[in-house]
């Protein structure tokens, strides 16, 4: 761990505690796949994200649309309102699943933030194609925890860099209003502010150590080649954006990093539960085989077999 911050260091966004269970569960979208759609459901959403904002759409709609996707995909996973609607449900009533959904998990967001995600329109699946760095942003794995002189410690399956981005995106948008931040701008800069690993494979903190002074400038030279493949005026305002990486002095800064450490160490703590799960957690706590008809035929055949 870092060392404690000063006297001086900026305050943490209130209510972080509260929110630790619903940013760990939407993180878990990062593991959630659907059938005919690559990657996960958080490589869809950045995509589709990316999609959306090189089409023109602003970014503060987005922000709302994707967050109200994954507040409410948390618990819905990939029963989204395309798949409610194919599976015939009118739209008022797949709204209503959605908003269902949004007031149960997001119970720990202010009121405010919560009927605003619930009156957002859902994502935009029809906008084009994402650009070409996003697609390689989704296929670049992360180096995860490394340190200067030590070896690494591998974890399996690593994440991408493409839900790495998407959960800060996401995480930021959703503190932007607890640090008086604009909910757009943080979460165009969390889709942004890996671009240098588009070209760079990620060494993590160890290998970024031995670049020493070339580090810096490699990283806005690669950083650069892919804003210029953005419209105009999407790369400027990212470009703008980017400077807020620096420090957490600013409303923008603050829920940037708050979201960003939020995310890495939760992926942590995903490995860490995995590798500690055991069937119990699934049987008792989770009620794997639950409440039926046919519970206790269902009791006496893992009774039976050895397995309850």
């Amino acid at each position: 761990m870092s060392t404690p911050a000063g006297a001086g260091a900026p305050e943490a966004p209130d209510g972080l505690g509260g929110l630790v269970g619903l940013f760990r569960e939407i993180g878990d979208l990062k593991r959630v796949h659907v059938a005919g759609r690559p990657g996960s459901i958080a490589d869809h959403a950045f995509l589709r994200a990316w999609s959306a904002l090189v089409a023109g759409e602003d970014p503060t709609a987005v922000a709302d649309a994707e967050c109200a996707a994954a507040v409410a995909g948390a618990r819905l996973a990939g029963l989204d309102a395309t798949v409610l609607r194919d599976a015939g449900l009118p739209a008022d009533e797949a709204r209503a699943v959605r908003t269902r959904a949004i007031d149960e998990v997001g119970a720990p967001l202010p009121d405010d933030l919560r009927k605003r995600l619930t009156a957002a329109p859902d994502p935009t699946e029809d906008t084009g194609s994402a650009p070409a760095f996003a697609a390689t942003l989704v296929d670049q794995p992360r180096a995860g925890a490394t340190a200067p002189g030590r070896a690494r410690l591998i974890v399996e399956p690593p994440e991408d860099h493409g839900e790495h981005c998407w959960a800060v995106a996401v995480y930021g948008a959703l503190l932007a209003g607890a640090v008086d931040a604009d909910p757009g701008e943080a979460f165009l800069l969390g889709l942004a502010h890996h671009l240098h690993n588009v070209a760079m494979p990620d060494a993590g903190f160890a290998g970024e150590i031995l670049l020493g002074e070339h580090l810096g400038p490699m990283l806005e030279r690669l950083t650069e080649h892919e804003l210029e493949s953005l419209p105009t005026a999407l790369a400027k305002r990212v470009r703008a954006l980017l400077g807020a990486r620096a420090d957490a002095d600013t409303p923008l800064g603050r829920a940037f990093h708050a979201a960003d450490v939020l995310d890495r160490v939760l992926q942590v703590h995903h490995h860490a539960r995995a590798a500690a799960f055991v069937a119990r957690d699934a049987l008792v706590d989770l009620e794997l085989v639950h409440v039926s008809p046919v519970s206790a035929y269902h009791d006496a055949v893992l009774t039976t077999a050895g397995l309850l």
